[in-house]
């Protein structure tokens, strides 16, 4: 099967354009239709080559990169470039494949490209005319597992299936959560609300202590003397307007002599 990828490279810094090129020419199976420095011109010439993957700054004058995402055709994937890391929540809302911070190393942009030829491979194998995945508010049943031990999760516009079990905590922000989950360091993001993943949780496994976070209760490995609870690598102060509800849990739960 060919896994050669397509690629045009944007940015309106020049020496960051040439940086690209060098990184492209260097990586075999990938390969550089254009470079552009002026996003107008590059939107045009992206709708006429049809790229499977642009690498684009975020911060352009005239058309910015969040903007350019919101006018590709069908089958160009992005990795955005940016010196800014509080886009990175943003680059989700377009389902893009990854985001590279600046200065960019090779050895993570080689990482990007390996996660969309992947990304492509897999696209090939789903069936035409197949229905999407169920949204990630619905649990699924895995294969061999028991029915609502798992959810499905958009995250850089494929379905993550993940379980319960691996849920150490969530945490909101804005309109994006992150779910920590065992043996990883780096969260899952996706977009969706508090609300929507309180609901999604079985209430028996999971509660909210904060209005930011939810919290695997049988992940909590202690709980001090102010309310804060200990778990994974973060430490969540339980709020007063859950407080109640969550002493509750732990009396039904404590030994005493």
């Amino acid at each position: 099967m060919n896994d050669h990828l397509s690629c045009i490279i944007v940015d309106d810094e020049p020496l960051a354009v040439r940086l690209l090129e060098s990184f492209v020419a260097k990586t075999p199976g990938l390969e550089l239709l254009a470079s552009f420095t002026d996003s107008v011109e590059a939107i045009n010439a992206v709708k006429e080559q049809r790229p499977q993957l642009l690498f684009l700054d975020i911060q352009m004058p005239d058309l910015n990169g969040m903007e350019l995402a919101h006018m590709l055709p069908e089958g160009t994937k992005v990795v955005f470039t940016t010196a800014f890391k509080e886009y990175a929540f943003e680059s989700y809302e377009v389902s893009a494949l990854d985001f590279l911070l600046k200065p960019i190393r090779y050895n993570k942009f080689i990482a990007a490209v390996e996660k969309a030829r992947e990304w492509f491979l897999r696209s090939r194998d789903i069936p035409q005319g197949s229905s999407d995945l169920p949204p990630a508010s619905v649990p699924t049943v895995a294969s061999g597992q028991k029915p609502g031990t798992t959810v499905y999760i958009k995250v850089d516009g494929e379905y993550r299936q993940i379980a319960f079990s691996q849920i150490v905590y969530v945490n909101g922000m804005k309109d994006y959560v992150m779910f920590y989950l065992e043996g990883q360091n780096k969260p899952l993001i996706t977009h969706l609300t508090m609300k929507a993943v309180e609901e999604m949780l079985p209430p028996q496994q999971f509660m909210r202590v904060h209005r930011s976070y939810i919290v695997a209760l049988d992940k909590i490995r202690k709980v001090d003397r102010n309310d804060c609870i200990y778990i994974g690598e973060e430490i969540i102060h339980v709020t007063e307007v859950f407080l109640p509800r969550f002493q509750e849990y732990l009396k039904s739960k404590a030994v005493t002599g």
